[in-house]
């Protein structure tokens, strides 16, 4: 199972992802480390990012998820994954591809990225994010506000990976005595 930490800078991506790997004794890796340096420096810039900017970011972190798949590992990566084209990337039509979106509001979010210290991420891109996130449905990812403390989030996102691992085995068992 791979775990895909998404929403917009200031989300809490990196801590619920590093979390979530603590909870699951497995890998965790931060989306941002497959940003070319011309990238960093346009968000440092205050400059969005387009498609064209991030087609290769996103088929540099999906060759990192299949590199896990291969060696058979559970993972969990960061990636803000705004649109649900870059979530078809990243998924690559793996079922076992799961996006936690964490969910929070203007205001939360501007006040954690004013405190944030040490990020190539300019806080004026923010709207900018919020303008290109295509919010994902229930059929695509684990909705979490990032209002709840840190430990909340992930026992709630735990909880609800366990609630599907065992409506998928029922859906197994049912149509095995059929």
């Amino acid at each position: 199972m791979i775990l895909i930490a998404m929403g917009v800078s200031g989300a809490g991506k990196t801590r619920i992802g590093e979390l979530l790997a603590q909870r699951l004794s497995c890998t965790f890796t931060d989306g941002d480390a497959f940003h070319s340096a011309a990238n960093k420096d346009k968000m440092h810039h205050g400059i969005p990012l387009t498609d064209e900017d991030r087609w290769p970011w996103l088929a540099a972190i999906r060759a990192a998820i299949e590199e896990k798949q291969r060696d058979g590992q559970t993972a969990v990566f960061t990636c803000s994954s705004l649109k649900r084209a870059y979530r078809d990337v990243l998924r690559g039509g793996d079922r076992d591809v799961r996006f936690v979106y964490l969910k929070g509001s203007f205001e939360v979010l501007r006040e954690r990225l004013k405190v944030r210290t040490g990020h190539f991420f300019d806080p004026s891109l923010l709207q900018s994010q919020l303008d290109t996130l295509e919010e994902p449905g229930p059929d695509e990812a684990i909705e979490v506000s990032i209002e709840l403390p840190p430990d909340e989030i992930v026992a709630r996102v735990i909880a609800q990976i366990a609630l599907e691992q065992q409506q998928q085995q029922q859906q197994q068992q049912q149509q095995q005595q059929q």
